[in-house]
C-alpha cells in the first residue's frame, strides 16, 4: 500500500462553542467579583450583627464554588481539545459541569428555605441601615455579573433561525454560571425589599418569608438546568426537526434509512451516524454530499447497505 497521507480522510473533533475563549474570560472575570463580593458579605455581617448578610456571604461563597468549576471546565475543554482519549472531543465538558452546576443550586435553595423556616419561628435582631447598604452593593455586583455573563444571543435573530437552532447552540457551561449569579441578584432583590419592609413596617417575618419564595424559584431555575445538561449528557436527539430534514434528505430514489443516530457534541456541534439500505448502493460521499449546508452537523459517518432482497449485490 502507498504511504500517501492520511490526513484528509481524518475527522476534526474539536467540539468546542464557537465562543469558547471569551466565554471562558468572562466567567473567570466574575469569579473573581463574586469571591470579592463574599468577604464583604461574612465580614461585614459578621460586624454588624446581620445573620442575613453572612448567610448570604456563605450562600455567594456556593455560586463562586460553582463559577470556579464552570471555569475550570472550559479551561480543562480548551487543553484537552485535541487529546485522543475523548472520542468525541471535550465538547461536552461544559454539559457535565452545569450539570453539575445546577445540583449545588438545588443544594443552595434547600438551604435557602431551610434557613428562612428556623429564622420564620425564631427571628433575629437585624442592623438594618448597615445590611441594607451592603445588600444593594452586592446587587449591583450581582447585575455586573449578569451583564457579564449573559450569552450574544444577537447573533441568531437577525437571521430568521428558529428557536430549536439557538437552543443547539447554547452553552450550557455559560448558562448555569448565568443562573448562579441571576439567582443571587433575585435573593439581593428580595433581601433588600425584606429589609426595607421590616425597616419601616416592623414585618420582621417579611426577611424569611421572601427566603421562601427565593429559595421555590432557584430550585425551579435548578430543576430546568438539570434537565437540560441531561438531555444532552444522555445523548437524546438534540432537535427532532433536524433529524426529520437528514431523512427527507437522504431518502430519496428508493434509499431507505434503515438506523439514525443523532446526538450533541458540544455548542453547536452535531454527530450523525445513519444507516442508507438501497437497491443502487452509492459511494458513502454521495449520501453526505446530500446532507451539505445542514447546519451543526460537525461529524457525519454514512454506512450503506445493499437491499439483498431485491436483487441487489
Amino acid at each position: 500500500m502507498h504511504t500517501h497521507s492520511l490526513e484528509p480522510w481524518k475527522h476534526h473533533h474539536g467540539f468546542l462553542g464557537a465562543r469558547h475563549d471569551h466565554h471562558a474570560r468572562r466567567t473567570w472575570l466574575v469569579v473573581a467579583l463574586t469571591a470579592a463580593m463574599m468577604v464583604a458579605e461574612i465580614v461585614g455581617g459578621t460586624v454588624f450583627g446581620s445573620m442575613a448578610l453572612v448567610a448570604d456571604g456563605w450562600h455567594m461563597s456556593t455560586h463562586a464554588g460553582a463559577l470556579a468549576i464552570a471555569g475550570l471546565a472550559y479551561h480543562f475543554a480548551r487543553k484537552h481539545v485535541h487529546d485522543p482519549r475523548f472520542t468525541f472531543g471535550t465538547g461536552k465538558l461544559g454539559e457535565l459541569a452545569g450539570f453539575a452546576s445546577a445540583v449545588i443550586l438545588a443544594i443552595v435553595a434547600l438551604l435557602i428555605a431551610y434557613e428562612s423556616m428556623q429564622r420564620l419561628l425564631a427571628p433575629v435582631p437585624i442592623s438594618f441601615n448597615e445590611a441594607i447598604v451592603i445588600a444593594v452593593v452586592g446587587l449591583g455586583v450581582n447585575l455586573a455579573s449578569a451583564w457579564l455573563l449573559r450569552e450574544d444571543h444577537d447573533h441568531g435573530h437577525h437571521h430568521g433561525h428558529d428557536h430549536h437552532h439557538h437552543h443547539r447552540h447554547h452553552d450550557s457551561n455559560l448558562r448555569a454560571a448565568y443562573l448562579h449569579v441571576l439567582a443571587d441578584a433575585l435573593t439581593s432583590v428580595l433581601a433588600i425589599a425584606a429589609l426595607l419592609a421590616a425597616r419601616f413596617y416592623g414585618w420582621v417575618w417579611m426577611d424569611p418569608a421572601v427566603g421562601i419564595v427565593g429559595a421555590v424559584v432557584i430550585a425551579s431555575w435548578s430543576i430546568g438546568l438539570i434537565r437540560s445538561a441531561g438531555i444532552v449528557l444522555l445523548d437524546m436527539v438534540p432537535d427532532a426537526s433536524l433529524s426529520s430534514q437528514i431523512k427527507h434528505r437522504l431518502e430519496i430514489k428508493g434509499d431507505r434509512v434503515s438506523d439514525l443516530h443523532l446526538w450533541r457534541l458540544g455548542p453547536g456541534h452535531s454527530a450523525l451516524v445513519v444507516s442508507v439500505v438501497s437497491d443502487e448502493p452509492k459511494d458513502p460521499a454521495v449520501y453526505k454530499a446530500r446532507l451539505g449546508g445542514l447546519h451543526g452537523l460537525s461529524h457525519v459517518t454514512v454506512e450503506v447497505h445493499p437491499c439483498k432482497e431485491h436483487g441487489g449485490h
